[in-house]
């Protein structure tokens, strides 16, 4: 799931570029634009277990959204900050050169984790 700091476009060229290996959607396609983050990380946790792609720090930051990610079986993969107001392409090139990285840390850890995705290298950082 990516979500709405995101561009849709980035999930649809993901979606097709995984279409037998992951479904990938953005958060607008199915909630809506406007939902809180709040709303859907109480929602998708209920699903089961989702990663999620995101811009959006401040998830990491606000007691009250970190409490309900971290309380969550969700994963979040959240861009650096030095990437926050990259291009689109700047941070699909990012992506993709930690995509296999990310493939093999989702099944190591638990819900609620959160992982930054940096702007040069290969190695993801927890984020406290």
């Amino acid at each position: 799931m990516l979500d709405e700091n995101l561009p849709p476009a980035m999930a649809k060229a993901l979606a097709a570029l995984f279409v037998n290996e992951h479904q990938i959607i953005h958060l607008r396609d199915r909630f809506g634009s406007g939902v809180t983050d709040i709303a859907w990380m109480t929602e998708l946790a209920r699903d089961g277990a989702w990663v999620i792609l995101s811009a959006d720090r401040r998830i990491s930051k606000n007691r009250s959204e970190k409490r309900v990610f971290t309380e969550s079986r969700l994963i979040g993969f959240f861009f650096a900050p030095s990437l926050q107001k990259a291009p689109t392409l700047k941070k699909m090139e990012r992506l993709m050169a930690v995509w296999d990285t990310i493939e093999k840390q989702v099944p190591l850890v638990r819900g609620g984790s959160m992982f930054e995705i940096p702007g040069k290298g290969n190695l993801l950082q927890p984020i406290a």
